[in-house]
């Protein structure tokens, strides 16, 4: 089995965009930041630096600009963080967590997330 390897805060953020995009370079990556923070693409360019020596992202070096992808997969990675915030902030219980994440007013769900998360449950109560 593979070392799982945490990504920061910022480096999740630069995964989000890689995620969605597939391929990107570092200025594609810096305007999508720039959207919702203030950052400097030199930060960007050596967050991504380091991502790659860490083994989350790859970076095709073929062309004078960089391309870069996410080596780490969308949904392990949400399980295994997901995980460890139930493991440690809600003492392995995943109701307590979804009973916060509902019960909040700040999160408040919308009718279409109720209906999928219905069907959710009945599927589960089924199997």
């Amino acid at each position: 089995m593979t070392k799982y390897i945490k990504p920061t805060e910022s480096e999740l953020e630069i995964l989000q965009i890689l995620w969605e995009r597939g391929l990107a370079t570092v200025r594609d990556v810096h305007e999508g930041l720039s959207k919702t923070k203030d950052v400097g693409y030199t930060t960007t360019l050596k967050l991504m630096q380091i991502m790659h020596e860490k083994g989350l992202v790859k970076r095709d070096e073929s062309m004078r600009t960089h391309i870069y992808q996410a080596s780490v997969n969308k949904e392990k990675t949400q399980k295994h963080i997901l995980g460890k915030m139930i493991d440690s902030l809600f003492g392995g219980s995943s109701t307590q967590l979804v009973l916060q994440a509902l019960g909040t007013s700040e999160t408040k769900a919308t009718p279409e997330e109720l209906e999928k998360i219905q069907a959710l449950l009945d599927n589960l109560k089924k199997n």
